[in-house]
């Protein structure tokens, strides 16, 4: 079965910032590319990053370039998500999730990735 249990949210004054961190069991990790993505409340879940099974590639939502990375532990089985300068609207659920297709490029619509998180709660305060 697998499993992915996300941790590192909270509460942080805008300017801040918070590391996300996302531990996955059940799958041959380092075979998969990751993704994060997040929801707001009254609004669809978005693709926030994407990180390919071995690291080397990444990929940003334009609203987060040159604030957020991601990054993974392929020995640890984890995948994380370092928020900077962090604004208000950037407050959300946010949910790792792992790519449907192994041994491939990820892609940034929520259906290509088949495991989810629980989800863990960001705010920004202004």
């Amino acid at each position: 079965q697998v499993q992915l249990v996300e941790s590192g949210g909270g509460l942080v004054q805008a300017g801040g910032s918070l590391r996300l961190s996302c531990a996955v069991s059940g799958r041959t990790f380092s075979n998969y590319a990751m993704g994060w993505f997040r929801q707001a409340p009254g609004k669809e879940r978005e693709f926030v990053a994407a990180i390919s099974r071995s690291g080397g590639m990444t990929y940003y939502a334009d609203l987060v370039t040159g604030r957020f990375a991601v990054s993974r532990d392929n020995a640890k089985n984890t995948v994380y998500l370092q928020m900077n300068s962090l604004k208000p609207e950037d407050t959300a659920v946010y949910y790792c999730a792992t790519f449907r297709r192994p041994l491939t490029t990820p892609t940034m619509s929520p259906y290509d990735y088949d495991y989810w998180g629980q989800g863990t709660q960001v705010n920004v305060s202004s």
